[in-house]
């Protein structure tokens, strides 16, 4: 009874999230169209001051390591890509309504952004090793920035309840997303995919969010980025860079690694690589804060 309480007020909060400002679902709409051109998105971030002002910080961020400050909209459109000024209005939105310091009460937020930053670099550098078209890149980061985003909702709602969960997590040595289902009747995938649903923020982002811990069984048309995510957590988890509740995580299938054509050996070998492109990275939540 108390889980399905628990599910109850979380299926309640998310339906009564704000929806997406117009300006950022404009912005996914103009950016998911092949015809699309920085004109294009120039005309509607030039009418949201705020999001034009984390375009410009952005581009002139150490992430870049420009010579010369940028300070045409156009330019830096241009420069950053279309998608990344796409995930960048994503995170905006995304960050804006569920980042804030006060919703980590079952969690250290400093160690969940962490966490979420490594799977994000590390989501990035596995498809850049494989040859993913550049122009995608950003979506493979933006997919593992977000993928634990189901437990801000959980921890923030049924704090107590989350809290459980963790313990019991340690306790039988489970997966904390098992944890979750038995203390809360649902995990922090099926919350994530709420929330994706609810924003209709794309099918590749919501299925990474709502299958990283069930990668094998999936059949969808995201499982690129789907297994990518998986094994950019697992290895984030294993790595302990950052920390987000799980102590115990699951290996995912071989499926996974034998489809991606990647070892952990091979990762652990870009750990210096990863720990340096999250300082970097860090820019995209500073934008946002």
């Amino acid at each position: 009874m108390e889980a399905q309480h628990g599910l109850a007020a979380i299926r309640s909060y998310v339906d009564k999230m704000p929806s997406l400002p117009l300006t950022v679902s404009k912005i996914v709409e103009i950016a998911n169209n092949v015809q699309t051109s920085p004109a294009d998105l120039n005309r509607v971030i030039s009418l949201d001051p705020v999001l034009m002002g984390k375009v410009m910080k952005l581009i002139n961020s150490a992430y870049y390591g420009l010579s010369q400050e940028v300070t045409s909209l156009v330019r830096a459109i241009i420069m950053l890509g279309i998608n990344t000024v796409k995930n960048l209005a994503l995170s905006t939105a995304v960050l804006g309504n569920l980042g804030k310091a006060g919703d980590f009460k079952a969690l250290n937020m400093e160690g969940f952004w962490r966490h979420s930053l490594c799977v994000g670099v590390t989501a990035k550098l596995i498809a850049k090793r494989r040859k993913i078209d550049n122009n995608y890149l950003e979506e493979y980061f933006m997919a593992g920035l977000l993928h634990d985003l189901g437990k801000i909702p959980l921890n923030n709602v049924i704090s107590e309840g989350y809290l459980r969960a963790m313990g019991t997590g340690d306790r039988k040595h489970l997966s904390l997303y098992k944890a979750e289902r038995e203390e809360i009747g649902a995990d922090h995938c099926d919350v994530g995919r709420f929330i994706m649903e609810n924003w209709k923020l794309g099918r590749e982002i919501t299925d990474a969010i709502a299958f990283h811990h069930a990668a094998g069984g999936y059949d969808g048309p995201a499982k690129d980025i789907v297994y990518t995510v998986a094994l950019a957590n697992y290895f984030a988890n294993l790595s302990e860079i950052g920390f987000a509740g799980d102590r115990y995580p699951e290996r995912p299938e071989e499926s996974v690694f034998s489809y991606l054509e990647i070892t952990l050996d091979s990762l652990e070998e870009t750990s210096e690589t990863v720990s340096n492109e999250i300082e970097k990275a860090r820019v995209f939540l500073r934008v946002n804060g």
